[in-house]
């Protein structure tokens, strides 16, 4: 291995193990138990030595889980609050799928309005409970808490980070405090207007009426972040902290957890890992490289798909898992990938042989996606061991993300191709799913939701996919490897839900 590898390899190791230590420092001190309320798996935060303190219960967002909101519950308990989080049903290790019609208010709404009734009725009867009441939540969970928050008189303040909500009235719910990111577009927006109802002239930064008489209204922008850095931002941290002091009249002074260069570095140490394991692979590298595609040949493999599937898909009833449009997904992944690796070999793009040497390695690759990486975001970012109602969903995803990833592999020559061939394969492959979404919005909406999180993971993954590629000459070993994890994250990410 290269001097410049055994670098990486010991900067990566200490930057894994720095990030990790700090990260559980955070928790040193704070006492954290488990809460079931009924099969709504939840956990408690508090300060041991705290006396009766304000309940605080925190609520995530769509495809969301406690662990994402662990910021938010550790300022809350170094300040001497009891925060209580919660995976709401369908999501993280909640067994009960979200149900009813997600586009009526007496549906689905209603239905996580009353489970976090449920939830704010086992934290209010924890020990230490001093009767008093906040709700917090992020994206969709926003609504909730402004709902809940007007139905239940207990509620004394509410926090409602990327707020999307139609509830909100210049004195309903009492103290809310909107937050969204500065790079939220519409949801920054939204957090003024929903200021303005209370004082038209109103701007961020200002507070309109009393928190400590209930009446209090303020909209506040973090800087410099979106949809999920709002929830690791100082100033979010701080606002809702002080917020919640000023409606109950508390002086907390205590500081705030700054998790998110650390969960960062954490990430990027365990990918940048890939680079000099990876070099354990070249004694299993192939004869010869694959072969590279012609360029219209190629243009056609990438452009085809990326066409045909979306409009084909739009005549096809693709509802068969109990997830939202996780089961489009798949059958967009599955029919994409395999048109792509039909025109691939078609056009002379795939060598025959050495399918179960790339298998082989294939495994190395998942096992370290999934048992190393994502054993870690469980452990700081967001929930990624499966119940048991989500494995045929990630059985289903694997049928659909192998083919993809191998595809993609195939058409970017496991890592070797250039850089334009590369940028092109897969910026065509998030267009493709943005067509699927434009031609049936209604449905495929969500979809919109989890663009993002597939081009992290080629950011990222992709990038240790190409080192594995480059080692090997063998597309497959990255291509199926990683097809394996997408499925695995995709299928623990999407919310359950029953008809």
């Amino acid at each position: 291995m290269s001097l410049a590898r055994w670098a990486v390899l010991i900067l990566a190791l200490v930057g894994a193990a720095l990030s990790l230590w700090r990260l559980e420092g955070f928790r040193a001190g704070v006492q954290i138990t488990p809460l079931m309320v009924g099969s709504t798996p939840a956990t408690v935060w508090r300060l041991p030595e705290a006396g009766p303190a304000p309940v605080v219960v925190i609520a995530h967002g769509f495809a969301g889980s406690r662990p994402l909101m662990d910021g938010f519950a550790l300022a809350l308990a170094r300040a001497g609050y009891i925060a209580v989080s919660y995976d709401l049903q369908g999501h993280g290790r909640n067994p009960v799928p979200m149900s009813g019609d997600v586009g009526a208010i007496s549906g689905t709404t209603q239905l996580l309005m009353d489970e976090l009734a449920r939830v704010s009725e086992a934290a209010l009867a924890l020990p230490g409970a001093d009767g008093r009441l906040a709700l917090l939540g992020h994206s969709m969970a926003s609504d909730i808490v402004v709902r809940q928050g007007g139905r239940d008189p207990r509620v004394g303040a509410v926090v409602a980070v990327s707020m999307f909500s139609q509830a909100v009235t210049p004195d309903a719910p009492r103290d809310l405090l909107v937050i969204a990111g500065a790079w939220e577009g519409m949801l920054a927006a939204e957090a003024l207007r929903a200021l303005r109802l209370a004082d038209p002239g109103a701007d961020y930064g200002q507070t309109v009426g009393d928190p400590a008489a209930g009446t209090g209204r303020r909209a506040v922008l973090a800087p410099s972040v979106e949809h999920v850095g709002v929830l690791y931002s100082a100033t979010t941290l701080r606002e809702t902290v002080g917020w919640l002091d000023a409606a109950f009249g508390r002086e907390s002074g205590a500081g705030v957890p700054m998790r998110g260069g650390w969960v960062a570095l954490m990430m990027v140490s365990l990918v940048a890992l890939a680079w000099p394991l990876s070099a354990g692979l070249r004694r299993f590298r192939a004869a010869a490289p694959p072969p590279r595609l012609a360029a219209v040949p190629f243009l056609a493999a990438v452009m085809l798909p990326a066409l045909a599937v979306p409009l084909v898909l739009t005549r096809v009833d693709t509802r068969f898992l109990p997830v939202l449009v996780a089961d489009y997904l798949a059958v967009h992944f599955a029919a994409y990938g395999l048109a792509g690796l039909t025109l691939a070999a078609a056009f002379g793009g795939l060598r025959r042989g050495g399918a179960g040497v790339a298998l082989a390695l294939a495994m190395p690759v998942a096992a370290y996606g999934i048992g190393v990486f994502g054993m870690a975001l469980d452990r700081h970012v967001v929930s990624f061991v499966p119940v048991a109602g989500r494995i045929p969903v990630v059985l289903a995803m694997m049928a659909g993300a192998v083919p993809f990833m191998l595809a993609d592999a195939v058409l970017t020559e496991g890592g070797r191709a250039p850089l334009w061939r590369v940028l092109l394969v897969r910026g065509v492959a998030l267009a493709s799913l943005g067509l699927a979404v434009a031609l049936d919005f209604e449905r495929l909406f969500f979809l919109i939701i989890i663009l993002p999180v597939i081009l992290l993971f080629y950011l990222l993954f992709g990038t240790a996919g190409g080192w594995v590629g480059r080692a090997t000459w063998r597309p497959a070993a990255g291509g199926i490897g990683l097809g394996l994890f997408l499925a695995w994250a995709l299928g623990v990410t999407f919310p359950m839900f029953a008809a």
